[in-house]
């Protein structure tokens, strides 16, 4: 029997006049994802996804690399049988054939409806076979062993493992949208839900070396490495800080200067949006975690700039979000030690319930044009590739600025 990987998916399939656009964009995005793999090219057929893989392929790494390609709901590896109800028998048999097991189901399903035989009596037929020859017991609800067949075009296809994918939405689909990422918890599992909504997550992270080490940037490389494994590759632009902090330090009150660091890193990000063709930034606040995240103090921020910015974990509290982060794999690098340009000169009783005006009316007083300028031409652009690409490929703030 040749051997297959079958793609399943389910929001795709309500797109209805969309539905091609969003179906050959996982194909090409599984294309990508399984470069080097030996397989062939993924194709739509029937409501599913196939691609087909030979004898020497490495079956485990196919499967590593599907289960982060968002847009996927389960996917499984089969093996094709002719259609004839007597082959589905004999092929179902050797595939659970040796395996432990005191109950089965079979599970068919039959896209092709030329088939003379509906479901139902694949599923009669092939579950006779089986349990006369293993002497298991038929439970259709609770089974220890599940054998589904899916009758498509000129084959049929078998499997008893199926795995489970990420869902969501295709990358690529829903845009760019630019994310601030401070290498904690939060905002790395916030770049993750919009990356499986479909968008395609450009980074920027703020820095203030060399009054602080380096860390906070090698945990954000660290991060966007993690993150490209969802979406084929990580843009991250580091921009210098310290020196707009220093103003702010210098001609501010005490309290307020952690909200006017946000301000000022909203400004800069819309900067890189605009640069980037971007609509809209996404922050990983959460109401009430921290000082600057009140829903006074995230009003005032917010107003800093035009631009929408979308906060994906706004409902969320700590527990659910720390829990999505060691699902995904960041948790381990977001709790690494690092100084992060907030933690520089932040005052022991910060602002919990910002004024716009007084917020409006310090800022009158700095005089930071030149400072942000500087920050912007100085930023260090880096591209960031999946491990299995083997690549991490620096690109010059000048060669970024041209695109």
């Amino acid at each position: 029997m040749d051997r297959f990987i079958v793609i399943h998916y389910n929001e795709l399939g309500l797109k209805k006049g969309n539905r091609d656009y969003f179906e050959n964009r996982l194909c090409l995005n599984i294309n990508n994802v399984l470069e080097n793999c030996g397989a062939e090219r993924a194709r739509r057929i029937s409501g599913r996804i196939l691609v087909r893989v030979g004898p020497d392929t490495e079956i485990n790494e196919i499967k590593k690399r599907l289960s982060r390609v968002f847009g996927i709901a389960y996917f499984a590896e089969a093996w094709s049988s002719p259609q004839a109800v007597e082959e589905l028998e004999k092929n179902a048999w050797s595939l659970i054939e040796g395996r432990n097991f005191g109950s089965f189901r079979i599970d068919a399903r039959r896209a092709d409806k030329s088939f003379p035989h509906t479901s139902v009596e694949i599923n009669q037929r092939v579950g006779a076979y089986v349990k006369e020859r293993s002497g298991a017991r038929v439970d259709l609800e609770d089974a220890q062993l599940t054998c589904w067949i899916e009758v498509v075009e000129k084959y049929a296809l078998l499997y008893v493992e199926r795995l489970e994918g990420q869902g969501g939405l295709p990358v690529g689909t829903s845009g760019k949208v630019v994310v601030l990422l401070s290498g904690g918890i939060d905002s790395p599992v916030a770049a993750w839900r919009m990356i499986k909504r479909g968008c395609t997550a450009v980074f920027v992270h703020f820095h203030s070396f060399p009054y602080t080490n380096k860390e906070s940037q090698e945990k954000v490389r660290q991060i966007a490495a993690l993150l490209a494994e969802y979406q084929l590759r990580s843009k991250i632009y580091f921009i210098p800080f310290a020196e707009i902090q220093r103003h702010i330090m210098v001609d501010t009150p005490i309290e307020t200067r952690v909200i006017l660091y946000r301000r000022y890193m909203l400004r800069l990000a819309e900067q890189v949006a605009w640069r980037e063709k971007v609509r809209v930034l996404v922050t990983g606040d959460s109401v009430g975690q921290v000082a600057s995240q009140t829903i006074e103090n995230i009003d005032v921020i917010s107003r800093a700039v035009q631009m929408p910015i979308l906060r994906p974990l706004i409902g969320d509290d700590k527990i659910e979000i720390v829990e999505i982060a060691r699902r995904i794999g960041t948790y381990d690098i977001s709790i690494q030690p690092d100084q992060d340009c907030c933690s520089l000169f932040v005052p022991k009783h910060p602002e919990t319930k910002a004024k716009l005006t007084e917020i409006e009316a310090s800022e009158s007083r700095l005089d930071v044009v030149e400072a942000m300028k500087l920050a912007m031409d100085s930023a260090e652009i880096l591209l960031q590739y999946p491990a299995a690409a083997g690549l991490s490929v620096p690109e010059s703030a000048q060669e970024a600025k041209t695109k």
